[in-house]
């Protein structure tokens, strides 16, 4: 039997995310519970659980969006740790941040940095 995107999106959440995912969707419960139902089903669900690229290809490119977006620093923490999760180095976070300076510049780079900086101390690293 085919798992749901929900179910798939779950293994996938807690694959990557772990506890950072899990309080993310335990944030919105009382407040908006369908964004954490998109959030599982469409983004971990349908788009994490797509064939042509590994979980760590997926988080060194999310790693580099939310820093381009900026003001994401939130997110872009979760998906530190979830990098983290999937075997990236933090040398390699560092990297490819580092690359996003010609793109989008010093400021939000060295947010990234920053955001990095805490993750990294707040797992022993």
């Amino acid at each position: 039997m085919k798992k749901s995107r929900m179910e798939t999106g779950m293994e996938l959440l807690q694959k990557i995310d772990g506890r950072g995912g899990e309080a993310v969707l335990k944030s919105l419960e009382d407040i908006a519970p369908d964004l954490g139902k998109y959030i599982v089903e469409f983004a971990f669900g349908h788009i994490y659980a797509r064939d042509g690229l590994t979980l760590r290809e997926r988080e060194m490119v999310t790693l580099a969006s939310l820093l381009t977006v900026g003001g994401c620093e939130p997110q872009l923490k979760v998906h530190i740790r979830g990098a983290l999760q999937v075997g990236i180095t933090p040398e390699k976070i560092i990297e490819i941040f580092l690359q996003c300076i010609p793109y989008t510049g010093f400021p939000r780079v060295l947010n990234a940095v920053f955001a990095a900086k805490e993750i990294f101390i707040s797992e022993g690293l």
